[in-house]
């Protein structure tokens, strides 16, 4: 009787581009599905009809500003895909950071708590994900080896 073990599967790391390019998608279709199911919530239709999106009027101006709000995280998904690390890195700590508040600022004069709180808090989890992964971007130091930066400055000259 044979007793095979079974094969280990190979648990690749991500790369950190990934993570981050991964958590923004998740927060972005979060972001936008929330505002989504709200359409569902009593008296939502009406509002948007007679003008209204939660205290705010509906103006070229609330409807340029959401747009901002939505674009930068779709941004922010091509941006650390494609940056160099450290504008990548910086990009995503400052962005993160400032997308925290107004993710909070969210939950304000809300009557649907558990609905908006579920998803603030899930928005403020990716974002948490989204600094940790940008804090954490594993460094390299120079080998022993290879040549540094002026060497190779000079050997290109």
């Amino acid at each position: 009787m044979s007793t095979r073990q079974p094969a280990t599967l190979d648990d690749q790391p991500v790369p950190v581009r990934v993570k981050l390019a991964a958590a923004w998608t998740s927060f972005m279709l979060l972001y936008a599905y929330v505002d989504i199911l709200n359409f569902f919530t009593p008296g939502a239709i009406q509002d948007i009809l007679n003008g209204k999106v939660f205290e705010f009027d509906l103006s070229q101006t609330f409807s340029t500003t959401a747009l901002t709000l939505m674009a930068i995280p779709i941004l922010m998904i091509v941006l650390s895909t494609t940056l160099p690390a450290r504008p990548n890195r910086i990009a995503n700590l400052i962005v993160a950071a400032l997308y925290v508040p107004v993710t909070a600022f969210n939950a304000l004069g809300e009557s649907w708590l558990f609905f908006y709180g579920l998803g603030i808090a899930l928005e403020l989890i990716l974002l948490a994900l989204i600094l940790r992964y940008a804090w954490t971007w594993p460094r390299t130091t120079p080998s022993a080896t290879s040549p540094d930066r002026e060497t190779v400055r000079a050997h290109q000259a």
